[in-house]
């Protein structure tokens, strides 16, 4: 009988998610599986947190991975943050950040937008005339716009709140270990993240931490959190104390797989990792204004881990897609929404950030595009 796993390629992941994993990774994600009340499990995931901890620059007590994609962390964010007719500002320029919106909206909250264009960063200003007009249970926003390439001011829009009672709300699904994020100092009351992408571990579990207005928010709810798997004064029980409550079987071997992941970023220090991930970013800048393209978003907004790249005119973007996947089994992103069709996106994310996957591609595109 024919199985489908042998068929699979060794694709050089530089899209907009996953990222390539590490040998020492899939190691991991291969040992033998153990409780997930066993007491070794238990030192894991205490390790887990630390580790989550010092990735974030936070002192939250509530640092924990949520079992599912980054979507889960978002969820779990708005599902126990959330209640009906709560005021919520959401900033938008990209499509995570109209998720966030329909999420909250799907919740009953009466939700404010400020939208910019796609490709260009939030404006500090035009968010602080808006919550000067009214107040925000919650203000959330993207900090790495996975769909455009555009890094948000989160410490300047957090000054912004900094004294308030709003929570603030962030989006670090694509940046987390590929640029700093201090959440403490910059005032985050509640971030969520995803694996797949600069941690370099599959997708399946979501980083997420709470502070302590966080906290607070979830324990004063009127009205119980409408979602039971996601529902953190639940799972609290299961990551705290030295006895742990059921509330699901977390998958194991996924944690393992993040355990592995933090230690090989911490390893390789995190002033390392933030400048590995910039330096093949105007590594890859340079090579691609050298074969004549040009970059959607301005260089002071732009994230040095998703790279979004105008398409030539005349060029079939959906077929130099399936040429570098099917020759050079290399991938590359397409644009979402407005940008369909007018950009790649190029993705230098935790381990795909080396030298020699960007000269890779470039060697690529340089004999398909000219």
């Amino acid at each position: 009988m024919e199985n489908l796993l042998d068929g699979i390629e060794d694709i050089l992941l530089m899209g907009p998610g996953p990222s390539c994993v590490h040998d020492k990774v899939y190691e991991a994600l291969g040992r033998k599986s153990i409780g997930h009340l066993d007491p070794y499990f238990i030192r894991i995931m205490d390790a887990i947190k630390a580790d989550l901890r010092t990735l974030l620059n936070t002192e939250n007590t509530l640092t924990i991975p949520m079992s599912g994609t980054g979507s889960s962390g978002m969820e779990a964010c708005f599902v126990n943050l959330v209640e009906r007719d709560d005021p919520v500002l959401v900033l938008i320029n990209g499509v995570f950040g109209m998720r966030m919106q329909d999420v909250a909206q799907r919740l009953g909250a009466t939700v404010d937008t400020l939208e910019f264009e796609w490709g260009t960063p939030v404006v500090v200003d035009a968010v602080r005339k808006k919550i000067a007009q009214k107040h925000y249970k919650i203000v959330a926003v993207v900090h790495a716009e996975t769909s455009t390439g555009v890094k948000n001011p989160v410490a300047e829009i957090g000054a912004l709140l900094k004294g308030s009672d709003t929570i603030y709300l962030v989006d670090a699904v694509t940046s987390l270990g590929g640029m700093e994020i201090d959440m403490d100092a910059w005032g985050i009351d509640a971030i969520y993240s995803g694996t797949q992408k600069c941690l370099s571990c599959p997708p399946g579990l979501a980083p997420l931490s709470f502070s302590n207005k966080a906290v607070a928010a979830l324990e004063n709810r009127k009205t119980k959190v409408p979602n039971w798997y996601l529902d953190l004064s639940l799972i609290m029980k299961y990551w705290k104390g030295a006895t742990r409550a059921y509330h699901h079987t977390a998958p194991i071997n996924m944690h393992y797989g993040l355990y592995q992941a933090l230690q090989l970023i911490l390893e390789e220090g995190l002033d390392n990792v933030y400048q590995r991930h910039l330096h093949f970013h105007h590594e890859l800048v340079k090579g691609l204004e050298a074969l004549g393209l040009s970059m959607l978003v301005a260089p002071a907004s732009r994230l040095p881990m998703l790279n979004s790249v105008k398409v030539p005119d005349g060029v079939d973007e959906a077929a130099v897609r399936r040429t570098l996947l099917r020759e050079y089994k290399i991938e590359i992103g397409a644009g979402l929404g407005p940008l369909a069709g007018k950009i790649w996106r190029i993705g230098l994310m935790g381990h795909t950030a080396r030298q020699e996957n960007v000269t890779r591609l470039l060697t690529a595109l340089k004999a398909n595009l000219f």
